[in-house]
């Protein structure tokens, strides 16, 4: 009885803090877990939250594409493409029903591959196999769920663009400039038309390039010679463009204001930048998981209308790797990432204050199907 009336008085508390306001993300604690440590797993993740808030994660293990998710207590893992090997670069978006739609590089032949679950069945097709494609990709699913997608044409050095339109794919090349496509992220805006993000490698530019409805308008973002890769794009409720990067050693943001480009520094201790992982809040403002690589840590910048927060998320061992960030409806981030020291896949998210006492002491249980 003392035991249910601490629970109470606890969960009332909790519940007050949460109607006060969010609280600041240094007041809480970081929930980490391992997800999947079968083997060699964990790299090329991408992450997504469905309608109850619960991570679905595509990323490479093991020489096959893998998909994790969780129900909020148990992860169920399965693979979805080992027919050869080297599945590698992946980007996952879920559909109305959560149904998880993959796109993804065969290493092995070179190919861009998609493949969409109706809950019980992977379908697996191949995209484009013309030359060497299909690295970088990135996916985003129109309001109908179809599945559009960035990805780099290496043979000829082309940024692509592949939209399904419920009975054909589309492709198009977006820039034929030399040494483009590489590190892409694609968004639609509220029309579908598609925005991406990506490098010029022979001119280290951060590029931007957005569909009309018929015509691909291509502008340079930010140059030099230490502007790489890894970009992330979002685009506001205005439908504005929001990138990070890493540029310098540095993780950098840009955002577009309907005029210019706005540019910051947000985080240059060290060689800081890599993998980084891009989404707005509610009200517009941007949080940001990216690798510190001089200490090989996952951290997460998070900017509050006026001031950058950077944390440190997980520092146990060389960990944060090929992250990709997700906001819950309460603006609270999850992050998928790699453990290289162990060789695993990782998950670190914030839990909602009015959740904190529902977590327990154990971690989420496995269930794997094969």
């Amino acid at each position: 009885m003392k035991l249910f009336k601490m629970q109470v008085v606890l969960t009332l508390a909790v519940l007050c803090l949460a109607c006060s306001g969010a609280p600041a993300l240094a007041d809480l604690a970081w929930n980490i877990q391992t997800v999947d440590s079968e083997g060699y797993v964990g790299k090329y993740t991408s992450l997504a939250l469905d309608g109850g808030g619960h991570p679905h994660i595509s990323y490479y293990g093991n020489g096959d594409l893998k998909y994790a998710a969780s129900d909020g207590s148990v992860w169920d893992i399965q693979t979805v493409d080992s027919e050869g090997s080297a599945y590698s670069e992946s980007s996952l978006g879920l559909d109305a029903r959560g149904n998880p739609h993959i796109s993804y590089w065969d290493h092995t032949n070179s190919d861009l591959k998609y493949a969409v679950s109706n809950g019980s069945t992977w379908n697996l097709q191949t995209i484009d196999s013309e030359g060497y494609v299909g690295r970088y990709t990135s996916l985003a699913l129109d309001a109908a769920g179809n599945a559009h997608i960035s990805y780099g044409d290496l043979t000829n050095n082309d940024l692509k663009y592949a939209a399904f339109d419920a009975s054909t794919w589309n492709m198009q090349i977006v820039d034929s400039e030399e040494c483009a496509g590489s590190f892409s992220s694609l968004a639609l805006d509220v029309g579908g038309n598609p925005h991406i993000s990506y490098n010029n490698w022979a001119n280290t530019e951060l590029r931007y390039a957005v569909f009309d409805g018929s015509t691909w308008n291509i502008q340079t973002v930010d140059s030099g010679r230490e502007v790489r890769a890894f970009s992330s794009l979002a685009l506001d409720a205005s439908g504005y463009a929001h990138i990070s990067y890493y540029a310098n050693d540095s993780l950098k943001y840009a955002a577009f204001d309907g005029l210019a480009w706005n540019i910051q520094t947000v985080d240059s201790k060290g060689s800081v930048g890599y993998f980084s992982s891009l989404a707005l809040d509610t009200s517009g403002n941007p949080h940001i998981s990216y690798y510190d690589d001089t200490n090989t840590n996952l951290k997460y910048a998070a900017f509050d209308g006026s001031t950058w927060n950077i944390q440190t998320v997980d520092s146990q061992g060389a960990v944060g790797a090929f992250s990709s960030l997700g906001l819950d409806a309460s603006s609270f981030p999850h992050i998928s990432y790699y453990d290289a020291t162990n060789g695993d896949l990782k998950y670190a998210y914030i839990p909602e204050p009015a959740t904190v006492l529902l977590l327990g002491l154990g971690g989420l249980a496995l269930r794997r199907r094969r």
